[in-house]
């Protein structure tokens, strides 16, 4: 599926991932491939992406945190996600 993370500065993310996990206001929450359509709110918290390959724009990359190749998180204020067709798209703040 593709991941695109938006902030009010700029584009953070956009590529084909395996999963994210996501700090959702009634609880936390992954989503995989093919999942069926949602649109939810998002609290403070981390955003955890697993990918086969990360490309990050070097304006950027401080922002996330390196697990392992596979594995990044991204700390978040709050948030709204919408996944769609096998696209995620994450409004951060």
């Amino acid at each position: 599926m593709i991941l695109e993370i938006v902030s009010p500065e700029a584009l953070l993310f956009k590529g084909e991932v395996t999963s994210i996990s996501l700090p959702g206001v009634v609880g936390s929450f992954q989503i995989l491939n093919n999942h069926a359509p949602i649109v939810s709110t998002l609290k403070k918290g981390t955003i955890k992406i697993v990918a086969d390959n990360f490309s990050f724009k070097k304006e950027v990359v401080e922002k996330f945190k390196k697990i392992n190749d596979q594995n990044y998180t991204l700390d978040i204020d709050s948030g709204t996600i919408e996944m769609k067709d096998n696209k995620v798209i994450v409004l951060a703040d």
